[in-house]
C-alpha cells in the first residue's frame, strides 16, 4: 500500500539517487547538478516548512516539499517541488503528492498555490498540473538550459486554493422581506 509521510533525515540518504539523477539530466529543475548532498539536504528537507515522502513497501517513490513562496505581504502563497523516482514513474505518483500538498497547504492557511519555473518540455507535468486546476499565467522565454533541447520556456502555474463561499440562496419569501423592508431614514 502507497503510504505519504514526513521525510526524515534517514529517508533522504535513500532518496539522494533519486535526486542526483533528476537534477543531474537538467530537464526539469534548474538545481546545481555539482550540489553536494549536503546541500541539497539543506534545499529539500531542512529549508522547506515541510518535506514529504511517499513510500510503498519501504521503497521510495518519490518526494516534495511545501514551503511560502515569498515573504511578508506574499506568505500566502505555497510553493511546491515534487521528484519520482525512475522506478514509480507513470503510477499516479505525481498526482497524489500533488493533491496531499494542496490539502496541507490549505490546512496550513495558504490560500493559492505557485510553480515558479515549469520546464515547457516537460509536457506530462504540465498536463497534470493544468488536470489539477493549475493556470499557466506567465511565460519566461528561453529560461531553461535543457540538456538535449537547448534553451526552452519555462511557465509560471499558479492556482487559488481558497474554497469558495457558499453562494447564499434566498427563497422568494425572503427575497420579498429583503426587497420590501422598510429602510430607516
Amino acid at each position: 500500500m502507497i503510504h505519504i509521510r514526513p521525510m526524515t533525515a534517514a529517508d533522504f540518504d535513500l532518496f539522494w539517487p533519486t535526486f542526483q539523477a533528476i537534477v543531474g539530466a537538467r530537464e526539469t529543475y534548474a538545481f546545481d547538478p555539482a550540489m553536494s548532498q549536503e546541500q541539497a539536504r539543506q534545499l529539500w528537507l531542512e529549508s522547506p516548512l515541510y518535506t514529504w515522502v511517499v513510500e510503498e513497501d519501504g521503497q521510495l517513490l518519490g518526494s516534495y516539499y511545501l514551503k511560502a513562496n515569498a515573504a511578508g505581504p506574499g506568505n500566502h502563497v505555497s510553493n511546491c517541488g515534487y521528484m519520482v523516482s525512475e522506478a514509480a514513474r507513470g503510477r499516479g505518483v505525481a498526482r497524489l503528492m500533488c493533491e496531499h500538498s494542496q490539502r496541507l497547504a490549505r490546512d496550513q492557511g495558504f490560500l493559492a498555490m505557485q510553480f515558479n519555473s515549469v520546464v515547457s518540455s516537460n509536457e506530462a507535468a504540465v498536463a497534470l498540473w493544468q488536470k489539477l486546476g493549475f493556470e499557466s499565467v506567465g511565460r519566461l522565454p528561453r529560461a531553461y538550459r535543457h540538456a538535449q533541447l537547448g534553451l526552452v520556456d519555462c511557465l509560471v502555474m499558479y492556482k487559488w486554493l481558497e474554497q469558495p463561499q457558499q453562494p447564499m440562496l434566498i427563497g422568494r419569501k425572503n427575497i420579498e422581506a429583503v426587497v420590501s423592508r422598510k429602510r430607516g431614514r
